[in-house]
């Protein structure tokens, strides 16, 4: 079929740009393949195309940083106080003050029990009917003689170092001789002590996790201060404090508070140690006051 005239012109003036571009020595460039349409694959298939193409998610605008505004109100508190605090279901932390050390008070006890416990299970056995009778005691009353038959039990200051090499604790040391509560720590390793209470990978068993936390819940309700200010009321508590007027500080209070404080879908491991204190109710107001600001923190944070 003879081509139609229209296609001839067009034909000939192709033909006629391709001989005067020749006649010049200019070469004319290979055709560019045009690549075929990427067949649709999932984000499981892996394929370079697809993902290369796919629009990178928006980002959520950074939240401010708690740690800085915590940091600034607690500076105008005291010089003499340490926190730390861990909040589980979110991951979020905060510790202020790290280079205190204090003793211990009463706090210790906690340590102790968890001393003892981890002791009966080297042996393979439970706690004795005096040993469960003295943990109690000790913990939920905070009764000094139990503490020191416990003390003698686990092999006073060298068997508390060496559980607490096992527990990754950094910063406590063993009061001497009988003196357990001039065991001296800071915050965080109050916090490292109750993870061990709390987590999976604790040496602690699971039954003993859950007897310690019990006697910590089960505190006198006069000894229920302190870090129990970081939850509302009817928030799940299990805490031990430590209060002790200390000779080298002219008389004036240690007042530490630790405890694992949980809810409204929240879990707090929080430890509050302070030293210097003009009284024991100066004391309680200031941990209390710092439980309550670095939870309320954390919580809208996460």
């Amino acid at each position: 079929m003879p081509a139609k005239p229209g296609r001839r012109v067009a034909l000939g003036a192709a033909v006629a740009s391709l001989a005067l571009l020749t006649s010049s020595g200019t070469s004319i460039p290979a055709p560019v393949p045009v690549p075929l349409a990427a067949p649709v694959s999932t984000p499981f298939e892996h394929d370079p195309v697809a993902v290369a193409s796919t629009p990178e998610p928006a980002k959520k605008p950074r939240k401010p940083s708690y740690g800085k505004s915590l940091t600034r109100s607690l500076d105008g508190l005291s010089d003499d106080l340490a926190v730390s605090v861990r909040e589980l279901s979110s991951g979020l932390s905060f510790s202020y003050n790290r280079g205190l050390r204090t003793a211990t008070a009463s706090i210790v006890k906690v340590n102790i029990v968890v001393a003892l416990l981890l002791r009966a299970q080297r042996q393979r056995r439970g706690l004795t009917g005096w040993e469960r009778r003295a943990a109690a005691q000790a913990i939920k009353v905070s009764d000094n003689a139990a503490a020191s038959s416990l003390w003698g039990a686990i092999g006073g200051a060298s068997g508390l170092a060496a559980v607490n090499k096992k527990l990754g604790l950094r910063h406590t040391r063993p009061g001497p001789g009988g003196s357990w509560g001039s065991t001296t720590t800071s915050a965080a390793d109050q916090v490292r002590l109750l993870k061990a209470l709390v987590s999976a990978k604790s040496p602690l068993s699971a039954e003993n996790r859950r007897y310690v936390l019990g006697l910590m819940r089960d505190v006198a309700p006069e000894q229920a201060w302190g870090v129990s200010a970081a939850g509302r009321k009817g928030a799940d508590v299990a805490l031990k404090n430590g209060w002790l007027p200390r000779e080298r500080d002219g008389g004036r209070w240690t007042v530490n508070s630790i405890g694992r404080v949980r809810e409204r879908g929240r879990t707090y491991l929080i430890a509050v140690v302070s030293r210097r204190n003009r009284s024991m109710g100066s004391g309680v107001k200031a941990v209390e006051r710092v439980s309550e600001m670095v939870a309320r923190a954390i919580a809208k944070a996460g």
